[in-house]
């Protein structure tokens, strides 16, 4: 998703300048267009391939600003978008050790069943061989 501005070159989120080629761009194959997003009282006009997931985007910063804007009483934008961009990053963070912990759950669980289903798979040779020998 990069940013249009009639005055600047085109840049992605990072600030870089966006190269423009298809090869780099998420589901090259759509074409980018552009979607007019009002995040804090301030009107963006970004490029992307998926509109809905833009607004989506923009809602989300949108309610975080004004969330922390209300909590904080700051009139300052600029203090307001970081602060925002901290409780952001903090959830992602959270819900990044949330789902690493689950994961590891998982392959902690998924071991358990290997070994398990090993030890069945034995005893039942066992049992075969017995009967065939019996």
């Amino acid at each position: 998703m990069t940013e249009c501005n009639p005055k600047q070159d085109e840049t992605d989120l990072e600030g870089q300048p966006s190269t423009g080629d298809a090869s780099t761009i998420p589901n090259a194959t759509a074409i980018p267009e552009a979607v007019s997003v009002d995040i804090y009282d301030q009107i963006y006009n970004l490029r992307g391939t998926d509109a809905e997931y833009i607004q989506q985007l923009a809602s989300l910063v949108d309610g975080k600003m004004r969330a922390v804007a209300a909590h904080g009483g700051t009139a300052d934008s600029l203090r307001v978008a970081v602060l925002s961009a901290l409780n952001i990053a903090d959830e992602l963070l959270s819900l990044r050790a949330r789902y690493d912990a689950l994961a590891g759950g998982m392959d902690r669980s998924e071991d358990a069943m290997r070994t398990r289903a090993g030890t069945l798979s034995e005893m039942l040779d066992e049992l075969f061989e017995d009967r065939r020998a019996g």
